[in-house]
């Protein structure tokens, strides 16, 4: 029998690099996948017949933590996966609160990610270390959680760059679009970098979502 699958992610691409790692494995099928918690709930209200979802933190309308927790409510038999970029203790504390089974970065590998489908399926919680670690610790000392916003300024030039990374467009083909080389969009990219205090597209894409200075 194939686990059925369904994703919760706002962003095509980083929807796609998760189908992409999924479509390897013949013993999972996706189900569908939904823009925000709502689209989801909506998706489940027709057919629940789901066995996991991979879920995202930062969406529209409504965020995967609110989600998890309506679908934990509704389909307790309904296994869920946090797949984020984000490893930031309120995300993970919050996330396990509200009834998630497992916590992943977006990064990992699919090996490790059909191992952890599996392992939760099988009553297990599947986690990347560093989040099992953190997960230990904020259980130990349950933190008091304040909302702080991030000052991050872009400029234009570096939002038009983000936006074209987002649509998974490569150096090449962002300069074209922009009338520069590949050499300068690397250069405000590197900057971009800096400034989001991110190592890799998908976080730049994810962070830049989260503080609204692209759509999602």
């Amino acid at each position: 029998m194939k686990i059925k699958i369904a994703i919760a992610e706002d962003n095509s691409f980083l929807l796609k690099a998760v189908r992409d790692k999924l479509a390897i494995y013949p013993d999972l099928e996706l189900k569908f996948w939904a823009m925000n918690g709502v689209e989801l709930l909506e998706k489940l209200e027709q057919d629940p017949n789901v066995h996991l979802i991979l879920m995202d933190i930062e969406m529209p309308k409504m965020n995967g933590i609110d989600a998890v927790e309506k679908v934990a409510q509704k389909y307790p038999q309904i296994k869920m996966i946090m797949l984020t970029v984000f490893d930031n203790d309120e995300h993970i504390f919050k996330a396990i609160q509200a009834g998630a089974h497992g916590y992943f970065l977006k990064e990992v590998d699919p090996p490790a990610l059909h191992q952890g489908i599996l392992d939760t399926l099988e009553g297990g919680a599947a986690m990347t270390p560093s989040i099992a670690m953190k997960a230990l610790k904020l259980l130990r000392n349950p933190p008091n959680f304040e909302d702080t916003k991030e000052e991050i300024n872009l400029t234009t030039r570096e939002i038009e760059i983000l936006e074209q990374t987002a649509k998974g467009l490569n150096y090449h083909q962002i300069g074209e679009n922009l009338f520069i080389s590949p050499k300068t969009v690397r250069k405000h990219i590197e900057n971009i970098y800096a400034k989001l205090q991110v190592h890799n597209k998908m976080e730049a894409v994810q962070k830049a979502v989260k503080n609204r200075i692209i759509e999602g």
